[in-house]
């Protein structure tokens, strides 16, 4: 197979641009997303930044980094005004990639350099924990946060402290406050080890951590071989390290200090916001984008379908998402309307993107808690603003419990059944157990026993006015006569 870094006459030459990002994490989101946005900003000028992607974890190889000379292409794929749209990047911006453990001199090297102005990071939501046991003079130490605590010193130590050399940390794991947290362990870190005084106000006074919110759907590398090839003939080469994703995309970062000037991301076009207070995005994301899916999954699965996109084509799927989405989950925010719409919006285009196969019950992972943190704020706020019922969120809570129903443990997993077909489902074990052990119950009484239950909601639900009522008898409905026939009846279609 030929080397992609070859194939010079397809691919372009290489640009050689200062190295001001150090990247924590090689996988397809950063590459999709942060490099793919820097790689803009760099073609239209108003940034000129290389990047060094640094693998974390003994695992993985970069092999086919240094064969491919550290580019790839990105490929979005979506609808645009409502005809399908594919959009194709050779990323160029990446000037290296190092392994933190077999080449660690290498990796450290890059504490010292001059350039070097920001660190992004993508090592999962169990990234960014603290271990106290995590040691200094491990080469590198064990967790993301020992890695950049030393990493953070030796700069510290090679430029005597000076303000002007600390960094700005951008971290996209998906945790709450992701910049504040990731701080709040390097410097637990730093007591630990004794680092001293100096360094601890360097980090504070010098080094800008940021917590962000980020969105995009990256589907990673084409494992279908007849679609990989269709995109390495079109492309005019094969491409290992290719990757897909969609071109919607969002990149929210708190910050205390303005960046803007020196990552003019937005000035260059790009989905970018800056701000003082990133809460209202990630509330409008989780109400309106997710809980979306997990208002609406459970009872497109029991109307028979498996995949967002088919659902999204029957019309009473449709004007059920619709209703939710605009009757009773945007009044509750308090991001302007016209922006809250917008994104609406392009959540519903999201769903219809016919490039991506997203299955019901991968959403239904867990899907008690995701009810509990995307659509239940929702719910209250509604019946505070109203002093009334939402009619679909109030029926999505007994959709989910029919999801649930008449279901045996298996393996850690809930077996129930559609249509004479099993399908599983996965959730914490004491949720698992609580419909499995409930299976034979009254409908009233299981109600009542979920609804009340402090350690699945947070609250008692049975104190909402009628909501007991109103989820039991959509529950016996939806038991008695089906999934379609009650959503009909009640949301058309």
């Amino acid at each position: 197979m030929e080397k992609l870094a070859l194939l010079n006459g397809n691919m372009g030459e290489s640009i050689q641009r200062p190295i001001r990002v150090l990247q924590f994490g090689e996988g397809n989101f950063l590459r999709a997303f942060v490099d793919d946005m820097i790689d803009i900003a760099n073609e239209k000028g108003g940034l000129n930044a290389g990047v060094v992607i640094v693998k974390p974890i003994r695992m993985g190889t970069l092999e086919n980094f240094h064969r491919q000379d550290c580019r790839y292409t990105v490929v979005l794929r979506g609808l645009q005004d409502g005809a399908p749209v594919e959009q194709e990047r050779l990323i160029t911006c990446v000037q290296d990639a190092v392994d933190a453990y077999d080449e660690y001199e290498k990796y450290a090297s890059y504490a010292r350099l001059e350039s070097l102005r920001f660190i992004v990071s993508n090592t999962t939501e169990a990234g960014i924990v603290l271990d106290e046991t995590d040691r200094f003079e491990l080469c590198p130490p064990n967790t993301y946060p020992g890695k950049l605590c030393k990493f953070l010193y030796e700069r510290a130590q090679c430029f005597d402290y000076a303000p002007d050399k600390g960094l700005v940390i951008l971290p996209v794991e998906l945790i709450d406050d992701n910049g504040a947290e990731l701080k709040r362990c390097v410097k637990a870190l730093a007591r630990i080890w004794q680092l001293g005084s100096a360094f601890e106000r360097w980090l504070d006074e010098a080094c800008v951590f940021t917590s962000t919110l980020v969105d995009r759907i990256v589907t990673g590398y084409p494992r279908d071989e007849e679609e990989r090839q269709t995109l390495w003939n079109r492309l005019g080469y094969e491409d290992h390290l290719l990757v897909t994703g969609e071109p919607f995309a969002l990149w929210v970062i708190e910050s205390p200090r303005d960046l803007s000037e020196e990552l003019p991301l937005p000035a260059c076009g790009l989905p970018v916001i800056f701000t003082d207070n990133q809460k209202p995005y990630k509330q409008r994301k989780v109400r309106i984008l997710n809980g979306a899916h997990t208002s609406f999954v459970p009872a497109a699965f029991q109307c028979g379908y498996d995949y967002v996109l088919d659902a999204m084509h029957d019309p009473m799927i449709r004007a059920f998402i619709h209703r939710t989405l605009y009757e009773e989950v945007i009044p509750t925010l308090s991001l302007p309307k016209d922006e809250l719409t917008a994104f609406a919006e392009a959540v519903i285009g999201r769903f219809e993107n016919p490039f991506i196969r997203h299955a019901l019950l991968s959403i239904c992972l867990n899907s008690v808690s995701k009810w509990r943190a995307r659509c239940l704020p929702s719910l209250v706020g509604y019946v505070e603003k109203n002093g009334a019922l939402p009619s679909c969120l109030t029926f999505s809570l007994a959709s989910l419990m029919a999801l649930y129903h008449g279901g045996h443990l298996e393996e850690g997993r809930l077996i129930c059944d559609r249509d004479g077909k099993p399908y599983a489902l996965q959730d914490d074990e004491a949720v698992l157990r609580f419909f499995a052990e409930g299976s034979q119950r009254p409908a009233r009484e299981l109600v009542h026993d979920f609804l009340s239950r402090e350690s699945f909601f947070g609250q008692d639900l049975t104190r909402i006015p009628g909501l007991e009522d109103s989820v039991c008898g959509s529950y016996e409905a939806i038991l008695a006569r089906g999934m379609r026939a009650v959503m009909t009846e009640s949301f058309g279609g």
